[in-house]
């Protein structure tokens, strides 16, 4: 696991239960400009899971986002290889029992949900609670 790989995790673990943020704000928090690749690189590689909930990550129009690989769900899904929606479905499962829920399009249905993580400075320049 990289330095990187690591400021990615520990921010990610800050993300309260029952809440989501976007790929973006981890960006920005970890002082990464638009560095969005790399953190969904990041978290598709996490090898922590689910102590490290990278289920907890959307995409800044509020959309699903990807997850092991996968992308979206419906007409929207879409991977570098045959995307059958199972993991993008699983992480909708997986939010909606902490109570976070989407519409039947895969957008984050109750925006008050949205955490934004910004802080103190922690180890590797991620922002902790």
């Amino acid at each position: 696991v990289t330095l990187h790989q690591w400021a990615v995790y520990n921010f990610t673990r800050t993300i309260p239960c029952g809440h989501v943020t976007m790929y973006k704000e981890i960006c920005i928090a970890l002082g990464q400009g638009a560095c969005l690749k790399c953190i969904g690189s990041a978290l598709q590689n996490n090898p922590f899971a689910p102590f490290v909930p990278c289920h907890h990550i959307i995409a800044p129009n509020l959309y699903i986002g990807g997850f092991f690989g996968e992308w979206g769900t419906g007409t929207n899904a879409r991977g570098r290889q045959k995307n059958t929606r199972v993991q993008c479905n699983r992480k909708m499962e997986m939010l909606e029992k902490e109570g976070v829920v989407f519409s039947v399009e895969g957008y984050l249905g109750d925006e008050s949900l949205l955490w934004i993580g910004r802080g103190r400075t922690g180890l590797f320049g991620c922002y902790i609670w």
